[in-house]
């Protein structure tokens, strides 16, 4: 059942058409909010933004490759020519360590085993591509001196975890740049925080043996935990906080601290 909690919010979000991206785009329009989804691949972007207009939820598609500047500028333009204006990016494109070793999980390799080119491709896409989407979309938010962006990002321990170069390296620049960002922009009215799961997620990052393997004592989260906080970052009531590393499966106990102080 649709609500209007979000309604007016002008919502983009990269790298979803599957996993937490999709998941988020799916809440935020369950809410009101009207959706462009991004993704550089046309077939799943297609049948996400399908599967969205099928839950009568106010969404729009981009084919956008966040690693490429014209890419992103041509996306621009198109925000602009129909919305003319935008509230909300959600930087969520991002590739996992699959692409430089598929057995992380169970064999993980060290960094000097890592191949350069496979460590500069997740970097241009994991940081450098959140720089760039940023950088073209914050004119938007300095126009009407207001905006919001939320970095998804991973857990501290992720960050450093034995076999996780380049992911763990690419998302603690992502916290380090998100922190810099909330900075640079808190003097336009605009709230830069960051959003991360709170533990391991079903999503294509995870290969499908171990989803498959899984034991009784561990499970890996549903995309749709990151739906409450997100619902919560889109809105007018999180307006001013900036800065934040926000946990989702801890978001109830985070938010209570708010209120409390």
């Amino acid at each position: 059942m649709k609500e209007d909690h979000l309604k007016g919010k002008r919502i983009l979000i990269t790298g979803a058409s599957g996993g937490l991206g999709f998941a988020m785009a799916k809440a935020l329009g369950l809410h009101g909010g009207s959706v462009i989804i991004t993704s550089h691949t046309s077939g799943k972007l297609a049948n996400a933004f399908n599967t969205l207009k099928n839950l009568e939820i106010d969404a729009y598609s981009i084919e956008m490759d966040v690693r490429n500047e014209a890419s992103i500028a041509s996306a621009v333009d198109c925000v602009e020519k129909h919305w003319g204006a935008l509230d909300m990016l959600i930087n969520n494109a991002g590739i996992g360590m699959r692409t430089v070793n598929p057995s992380f999980l169970t064999t993980p390799k060290p960094f000097y085993e890592i191949s350069a080119s496979g460590f500069r491709d997740l970097i241009d896409t994991n940081l450098t591509g959140y720089f760039l989407v940023a950088k073209a979309f914050v004119p938007f938010f300095i126009r009407q001196n207001k905006g919001k962006i939320t970095n998804i990002s991973v857990s501290h321990e992720t960050m450093k975890r034995r076999g996780f170069t380049p992911y763990g390296p690419s998302r603690a620049a992502t916290d380090s740049l998100s922190q810099i960002m909330a900075e640079d922009l808190r003097e336009f009215n605009i709230d830069v925080n960051m959003l991360l799961p709170g533990g391991g997620t079903e999503t294509g990052m995870v290969p499908d043996e171990f989803k498959q393997s899984q034991s009784t004592s561990f499970k890996l989260l549903s995309p749709d935990i990151m739906a409450e906080p997100i619902i919560f970052l889109a809105s007018d009531e999180s307006n001013k906080i900036t800065g934040e590393h926000v946990i989702a499966t801890q978001f109830k106990e985070w938010k209570e601290g708010l209120e409390i102080h």
